[in-house]
């Protein structure tokens, strides 16, 4: 009787053992997106030149007078780490992952969208902007500043309107699918308010979740990378004229393949 009831508890671990997933499933892309050189200077929108100056002034990217709103396409901190750069793992396609992805909601805060950067699918069926600005000492915008969210496709110096929808009230937003058509050749999103020039969303498409946006650390780490040899690269929509820095990696089951990635 022992012997049967140790069999059968081995046999019941060899069960499980199966029917658990594997412990080394994939591996991981990590590393460090870094800047040399001089940081390009922000760019410099005066506030008289755009509705709703006295809200917009709100904004803490402004210039010490308060008369100019900052535009800090590149963000880079003492160590030379790099803000707001992507990096993704290239040729990997998880029909999946593109069918359901939604992203993030974008938010239109005191004349900002937020995030600055992030990624797309080339077929996506929901983009969601979310206009939060109100302006109660202005009796035009009570209800709402009017923020009008214009997307496009961007291909070197030419681009093409995805949409362009008006936001005239605080608590109201968009919900519309996008379709970059030219992403296998490098084509990335654009997002700009007609009304407020300063305020901009940039996104790389992507095609599988093992991308990351950098922090102010310009670290990252991509996980769950499945075994194979790959094309990882990082991408900044102000630097390098837009185009991709890459990189080659060989990815390895429960190992971790590091990637650096310096700009100019």
């Amino acid at each position: 009787m022992k012997k049967v009831g140790i069999i059968s508890a081995l046999a019941l671990g060899a069960v499980a053992f199966l029917a658990a997933p594997m412990a080394w499933a994939g591996g991981t892309v990590e590393g460090k997106v870094t800047f040399t050189g001089k940081a390009p200077a922000p760019k410099e929108f005066l506030f008289s030149k755009f509705p709703n100056p006295k809200f917009c002034v709100k904004n803490p990217n402004k210039d010490a007078k308060g008369e100019k709103r900052l535009l800090h396409e590149v963000q880079v901190e003492k160590d030379g780490s790099l803000k707001n750069a992507v990096v993704a793992v290239t040729g990997i396609n998880d029909e999946k992952f593109q069918a359901e992805y939604k992203g993030d909601d974008v938010q239109a805060e005191l004349c900002e969208f937020k995030p600055y950067t992030t990624v797309v699918v080339a077929n996506q069926s929901s983009f969601r902007v979310m206009n939060n600005d109100a302006d109660p000492d202005d009796p035009k915008s009570v209800k709402g500043v009017l923020h009008n969210p214009h997307s496009f496709e961007v291909l070197g110096s030419a681009s093409t309107t995805i949409f362009n929808i008006g936001l005239p009230e605080k608590g109201k937003g968009l919900d519309k699918p996008i379709k970059l058509r030219k992403a296998a050749q490098g084509s990335v999103f654009k997002m700009i308010c007609d009304q407020h020039e300063f305020m901009q969303v940039w996104a790389l498409p992507v095609t599988s979740p093992h991308y990351a946006v950098v922090g102010e650390d310009g670290k990252f780490e991509i996980k769950d990378v499945p075994a194979g040899k790959y094309k990882v690269v990082a991408w900044h929509p102000a630097l390098n004229k837009g185009k991709p820095i890459e990189q080659e990696l060989e990815v390895k089951d429960g190992a971790a393949a590091t990637a650096k990635f310096e700009f100019k």
